[in-house]
């Protein structure tokens, strides 16, 4: 049995579990660079791409080598589209919407307000059309995707002062994510910076931002944010399931043989299955550390929620308008979305209620 044989009937988890190495057929040894946008401290972001390259040398018997660099050793945070567009590196790591300067579409790809869970998210790309839309349009940054991890349903950020009405929002200096959820929030005032993750401790310590959102209670306790904001708000819009991504330089992926390509979308399959289960993990026991060193844990009231929804909107009409491929995309998104809503008030919605309602 050939190797692709053995993926597609054992799986990939078979194969790791029983430590079995598909046969190697005789072909060059291949070396590439993968940069992410995170530092290694953030064993959750930066290590998927660390599980990703050991997979593929363990499926390719070390004839597939991928080298994965933090923020900053090869490229800038936020420099991995311009990297693979001149051909410097094979692969990045990284969240698409910190990239919507070059073209709004692609907060879709990770997150966008009143979006999808981490479930719908990957199920419209992989099995909608959201993974060929998108490419399409990065195809002209010459990359293609494959999803790394998810982070789930991420929290409401990091306040120095509490946050009741839409009004509270005005002239706060915050840091965001980027994209379409940046915008809107401008809408309703915030003043939004877009840094690397590791930098907003040093801001909010020094009062440069009033205000932070990253990810959730694993990586912001590691982040130290609980120690510099006291207010820690949940019932965030923005991101229901971001999508963290493989961003794949065009060309080198071309260049791999059939078994390799087969190698890299298989190793990213397990990157994504471990990075997502663990954040399921971790989150729990770090949000009851955070809360019970001090932090005030509020939920954003209606007002902010739908005052939020209102400007998401907005945004979404004013991009449709001026561009095609934004519409489109947007239009596809939404049909999914209505489908999933409607399946999800009587499925995963309501036994989360019931679930929630007894004590376990």
């Amino acid at each position: 049995m050939d190797r692709r044989s053995l993926i597609k009937h054992a799986g990939i988890a078979g194969v790791l579990a029983a430590g079995a190495a598909p046969a190697v057929h005789a072909q060059a040894a291949v070396r590439w660079r993968l940069a992410t946008s995170f530092p290694k401290a953030l064993e959750t972001l930066h290590g998927c791409a660390v599980k990703f390259s050991e997979t593929v040398k363990a499926l390719s018997g070390g004839k597939f080598e991928v080298s994965v660099h933090a923020a900053g050793e090869l490229v800038p945070a936020f420099g991995i589209v311009d990297a693979l567009n001149d051909d410097a590196i094979e692969m990045g790591e990284t969240a698409a919407y910190y990239y919507t300067g070059k073209d709004p579409v692609f907060a879709f790809s990770c997150a966008v307000p009143f979006g999808f869970t981490a479930g719908q998210n990957i199920a419209w790309k992989d099995h909608g059309n959201g993974r060929k839309l998108l490419n399409e349009v990065f195809a002209k940054y010459n990359f293609q995707t494959l999803s790394a991890l998810n982070t789930g349903t991420q929290m409401g950020g990091w306040y120095r002062k509490e946050m009741n009405t839409p009004e509270d929002f005005k002239g706060l200096k915050m840091r965001l994510g980027g994209g379409v959820f940046g915008e809107s929030m401008a809408k309703l005032g915030v003043v939004a910076q877009n840094m690397p993750g590791g930098e907003v401790y040093q801001a909010l310590e020094k009062g440069t931002l009033d205000a932070a959102e990253f990810v959730g209670p694993y990586d912001d306790e590691k982040l130290g944010y609980n120690k510099v904001a006291k207010y820690y708000y949940y019932g965030a819009w923005w991101e229901g399931g971001a999508d963290l991504e493989f961003f794949i330089n065009n060309k080198a992926f071309a260049k791999l043989s059939p078994d390799n390509q087969a190698i890299v979308r298989a190793a990213a399959a397990v990157a994504y299955q471990d990075g997502t289960s663990k954040y399921m993990v971790l989150n729990p026991p770090a949000l009851k550390r955070i809360v019970a060193g001090g932090t005030q844990l509020k939920p954003f009231s209606k007002s902010i929620i739908d005052a939020g929804f209102k400007a998401a909107q907005e945004v979404y009409a004013e991009h449709s308008a001026k561009s095609a491929d934004f519409k489109k995309i947007f239009e596809d998104f939404r049909a999914f979305q209505r489908d999933q809503i409607l399946w999800n008030r009587i499925s995963e919605l309501e036994f989360t209620r019931t679930m929630a309602s007894l004590k376990i």
